[in-house]
């Protein structure tokens, strides 16, 4: 049971491929145009075939009626000449012919069986009232007609004309009088034959013209997909490994849009890896530098004997102090990668942002007046926001301590809060050092640094500008950074009011 689900499963999977959708639709767009074709020519030369040959029975009927009034042949059927000209007439047409008089009685049949007989029909009532019939039997192969025997005379002047009668040529009243009936039967035998001639000749041609549309449709699907062939070759190669450059192949329009999008997907994927392989080598280096640093200074304490307790103790600070700086990484690091985490660990919250950012510069205060650097802060109106707290609180500390710590002496901070409708904007201006033009695109790099020396000497890890671009891109918000260098740095956080998944 598992084997014939599976392999109806395959079978499905076939009819979802694009090859075989190409070949399909091709196959029938030359197939179905090819039947239609068929059974229309060879309607239309059956329906033709038996209007013709009815239309000329029709007019030899005609004119053997007129013969039959003129030799009084209903009342006398003894005529030799009628007789020998409806057997004629009979083995032409390979028919039968019936001689039908007022009185419904058969007069002559040509097949000799139904003669002195009386016959009634719907056909041979029609026909005495004036209506000509004509029915094809398709399966029997004959055409069935009725044939009027009419005579015509003059009326008086004062005589009600019927739908049978009209005017002479001399502008007399005429009545048209239905004496008897000629019931026909015309055979269509040779119309079959040819038809079936057609019929297999057609068919042939069909069978032909069926193989040359299997190849042409399976020839023009391979065709077709052969651009997305080469193009999963290619990315299978990328994938295991043996080529990283980029597609470049031509094909159809919709296949170069593939391959662009592709080569850009793979362009942002080296990127991501370079800065990967970037980061994993700059963590390795940032870390090991505190433990390096540690190992010596524990290493020179052990090599020398009898150390003095003053030398011990400024060992044993620059060992903590080298700890706190590895904590601190560690810290950063690890608040990094809850920043790459999805955005459902965002504990979003209605908050004052103006308690807020009054809050963050309070705490700094003691390492501003510690720099000589004057904290201003001004609100142009009351905000409030849903945001997460503990990770807005981060980011934004980040920005205002990076202005503390790389202003000049007795410089200022000041921070802007103003919102609109949507948006709320804290922009962060100091008067100190500022960034090089060339460092800006660089600056939330993670362990990027303008300064390296002037970062360490601070105690800078190179991570805070990338936690709080991190944090900023989680809720939805923008930030831009402007500089001039010896004249100041401005950041600017642009958050949505509301925040939204």
């Amino acid at each position: 049971m598992l084997k014939r689900i599976k392999s109806y499963l395959t079978g499905f999977k076939v009819f979802r491929s694009l090859k075989v959708r190409f070949f399909l639709i091709i196959l029938l767009a030359g197939f179905i145009p090819s039947i239609i074709m068929h059974f229309g020519i060879l309607q239309g030369y059956e329906n033709r075939a038996v209007n013709l040959r009815t239309s000329d029975a029709q007019n030899q009927f005609l004119i053997i009626a007129n013969h039959l009034l003129t030799n009084n042949y209903l009342q006398d059927s003894s005529s030799e000449v009628i007789n020998a000209e409806l057997d004629q007439l009979s083995s032409l047409y390979d028919g039968r012919i019936l001689i039908i008089d007022r009185n419904f009685k058969v007069v002559k049949d040509t097949y000799g069986i139904s003669e002195g007989k009386t016959i009634i029909s719907e056909e041979v009532i029609k026909c005495f009232k004036g209506e000509n019939t004509t029915n094809y039997d398709s399966v029997n192969n004959y055409v069935e007609l009725t044939t009027p025997i009419t005579l015509t005379q003059s009326v008086t002047a004062d005589s009600t004309l019927t739908d049978n009668d009209a005017l002479d040529a001399s502008g007399s009243q005429t009545e048209n009088i239905v004496e008897g009936v000629m019931l026909t039967s015309v055979s269509t035998d040779y119309i079959n034959t040819t038809l079936s001639i057609l019929k297999r000749r057609a068919f042939l041609l069909e069978f032909v013209v069926t193989i040359i549309v299997l190849v042409i449709s399976a020839t023009a699907a391979n065709i077709m997909t052969k651009p997305f062939s080469s193009i999963t070759s290619s990315i299978n190669e990328i994938k295991d490994g043996f080529n990283y450059e980029q597609i470049m192949l031509r094909g159809f329009w919709e296949t170069e849009q593939i391959i662009d999008a592709f080569n850009q997907l793979l362009g942002r994927m080296k990127i991501l890896d370079d800065s990967r392989q970037e980061f994993v080598s700059n963590v390795s280096h940032e870390l090991k530098t505190p433990i390096t640093s540690m190992k010596v200074l524990a290493e020179a304490l052990l090599t020398q004997e009898n150390v003095p307790n003053e030398l011990y103790r400024e060992f044993m600070e620059d060992i903590t102090d080298e700890i706190e700086r590895e904590d601190k990484i560690i810290n950063d690091l690890l608040a990094l990668v809850k920043m790459d985490k999805t955005a459902a660990a965002l504990n979003i919250e209605s908050i004052d942002i103006n308690a807020l950012v009054e809050l963050i510069l309070k705490r700094l205060k003691p390492i501003a007046r510690q720099h000589n650097v004057e904290l201003v802060f001004e609100s142009i109106r009351p905000v409030v926001a849903n945001i997460d707290e503990v990770k807005m609180t981060l980011a934004l500390s980040n920005l205002v301590e990076n202005a503390i710590k790389y202003n000049k002496e007795g410089g200022w901070v000041k921070v802007l809060l103003d919102a609109d409708h949507q948006f709320f904007t804290i922009s962060v201006e100091d008067s100190g050092i500022g960034i090089p033009e060339e460092a800006l695109e660089h600056v939330y790099e993670r362990f990027y640094r303008v300064d390296k020396s002037h970062s360490r000497e601070i105690g800078g890890t190179g991570l805070g500008l990338a936690i709080t671009r991190g944090t900023i891109l989680m809720h939805r918000g923008s930030i831009k950074v402007s500089s001039v260098e010896n004249v100041g740095t401005k950041f600017t956080v642009k958050v949505p009011l509301t925040y939204s998944m």
